[in-house]
């Protein structure tokens, strides 16, 4: 059976949870933007974490035969965007999620936290 885009965006958001992402939240902006369905943001502690945490989400979903069409930005900048066509992974140091305010910018999308 397939997986909705919805599903899919959780299960990214719970292989950041369970590799000690911060802060793992899903964000449908499926009815504000024409680009993609969900974003899933999550922070790292460090350059070494944020790279750790898109490593597993692209071994991850690899395994599903589920590739991402490009991967821009690097640990070193503070944050790699991951883009899996309707999902877009953003993944920070914490210090450049709080200068990007990006739950704030899609925040009147529905927000879903991830906490188990």
């Amino acid at each position: 059976m397939l997986q909705s885009n919805r599903e899919l965006a959780i299960e990214t958001a719970g292989i950041l949870f369970n590799k000690k992402g911060l802060d793992v939240i899903v964000i449908d902006i499926a009815e504000k933007s024409s680009f993609a369905d969900f974003f899933v943001i999550a922070s790292g502690n460090s350059e070494r974490q944020v790279t750790s945490l898109a490593d597993e989400v692209d071994l991850r979903l690899a395994k599903k035969g589920i590739m991402p069409g490009h991967i821009e930005g690097t640990a070193d900048s503070g944050w790699i965007l991951m883009d899996y066509g309707d999902i877009i992974v953003n993944i920070f140091t914490k210090e450049q999620r709080s200068a990007y305010h990006i739950e704030q910018i899609w925040g009147d999308g529905e927000i879903i936290e991830i906490d188990e």
